[in-house]
């Protein structure tokens, strides 16, 4: 067997055992924030960084839902970063936004955020604020799922099948739910580009 082939392996793995009543979860706490009113915010560090990029531009295109992620203003967080310190950057931003009760914060990570550990410190940070103004919270995490995990309404914690792979699966898992929440009818109110399109006249 080659290395891709065990990989792909491990990928049908976790989507086999993947909790889906836990994105079916989500998919209801989002719901709720759309009709009252309420905006998202999609925080993630490193490459959860990319799939927080890729999910509020799906929450509003495809799902008419007010969404945001600090990580999309390079030179605010940057500055906040330098003058304020990594550990409360998302912290500052969200209150700069008024994050309100009616709002949600989504988080994407692998670990989650551990203070402990200080790894990902900013998460957490976050999430204690998001706590304090009595905001949702929802993520999307790997191996026990941090603190995000312990605090949020709805949380899909990503299967370890290896622990070695435990990053790229779970990373990979983001865009799979990512994917799952905003093409759920309760969420999608209007379809992709390809899947609008008779099958006729799309392309490659």
């Amino acid at each position: 067997m080659s290395f891709a082939s065990d990989f792909f392996k491990e990928v049908a793995e976790v989507a086999e055992r993947l909790p889906a009543a836990d994105v079916e979860a989500i998919v209801e706490r989002l719901a709720r924030a759309r009709r009252e009113g309420g905006r998202v915010f999609v925080l993630g560090v490193g490459g959860s960084a990319a799939a927080a990029s890729h999910l509020v531009n799906d929450l509003r295109k495809l799902c008419g839902l007010e969404a945001y992620a600090p990580t999309d203003n390079v030179s605010e967080l940057t500055a906040r970063v330098n003058d304020e310190g990594w550990e409360s950057c998302f912290r500052e931003w969200l209150k700069g936004s008024r994050l309100a009760a009616g709002d949600v914060v989504f988080v994407f990570s692998v670990g989650g955020g551990n203070m402990e550990r200080n790894i990902s410190a900013n998460l957490v940070r976050a999430l204690e604020l998001a706590r304090e103004v009595g905001a949702g919270i929802v993520g999307v995490v790997g191996r026990d799922g941090g603190y995000t995990a312990r605090v949020a309404e709805a949380c899909v914690v990503v299967p370890t099948v290896n622990p070695e792979h435990v990053t790229p699966l779970t990373e990979s898992f983001h865009a799979v739910v990512g994917h799952a929440l905003v093409a759920h009818p309760a969420l999608q109110t209007r379809a992709a580009k390809w899947e609008s399109e008779s099958q006729g006249d799309a392309g490659g």
